[in-house]
């Protein structure tokens, strides 16, 4: 039966399979940061302080505005007429957005040693004026994680939303992180800090995790046929 997440210890098989040092600093630091693949790999030798034991992520998000031809007002999606003149919307104008954030992680003591082994030995790429950590196209990375995927013998996975199989795959690594925090503590705190942490600009967004772990719904069922524990006078 599929599952619908990685558990640690299969991240550490993941890990187990990887056939070199780069391939295998690639899947710890996508399941011990939670970062996004496009995160990954835009990771540079300077975003990393081993004094501080921290990696700074950042992270470019593309929006899309879409405006009025006529006047210029801002539209939506699914617009048929123009809200600012009240002209009817044939081709609304198209103006590509990036925008980008920065948080600073911490990282634990054994990825941040393998990452200082991975750079004495030459591991970073120089590009751009930059020292890459991994220096691979997007696609490749996904064609690592699942060739290593494969070689641990993990099956796929399926959404718990959608009831759809899915292969494994980077983001299933970030995934991995999150149920792993929300089991581990899925208290409001641990929420919002989970929050931070993923990059998440809506708790939304975070809190589907808590259902995904299934560790809410199992205590509040358990709650539900509790026996209350019973007077000595049998009341």
């Amino acid at each position: 039966m599929a599952k619908a997440y990685l558990e640690a210890d299969e991240i550490s098989g993941l890990e187990k399979a990887a056939t070199n040092m780069r391939d295998k600093l690639l899947i710890s630091l996508l399941f011990r940061l939670g970062c996004r693949i496009s995160e990954a790999l835009a990771i540079s030798v300077d975003d990393i302080d081993f004094n501080q034991g921290t990696v700074t992520i950042e992270h470019l998000k593309r929006r899309v505005k879409l405006s009025c031809p006529q006047c210029g007002t801002r539209l939506s999606r699914t617009a048929k007429f123009c809200p600012g003149c009240g002209g009817r919307v044939e081709k609304a104008v198209a103006e590509e957005r990036g925008h980008r954030r920065k948080r600073t992680l911490p990282i634990d003591e054994d990825t941040l040693e393998m990452l200082r082994e991975y750079i004495d030995r030459g591991g970073p790429i120089g590009t751009g004026g930059k020292r890459l950590l991994f220096g691979l196209s997007r696609g490749r990375a996904w064609q690592i994680v699942r060739e290593c995927a494969r070689r641990a013998g993990l099956g796929q996975l399926v959404n718990p939303e959608t009831g759809d199989v899915r292969g494994i795959s980077p983001h299933r690594l970030r995934d991995a992180f999150a149920v792993h925090a929300v089991k581990l503590d899925d208290s409001g705190d641990g929420l919002r800090l989970l929050q931070e942490y993923l990059g998440h600009q809506s708790i939304t967004t975070t809190m589907r995790y808590r259902k995904i772990s299934g560790e809410e719904q199992r205590a509040w069922y358990e709650r539900l046929w509790k026996k209350k524990e019973v007077n000595r006078d049998g009341s």
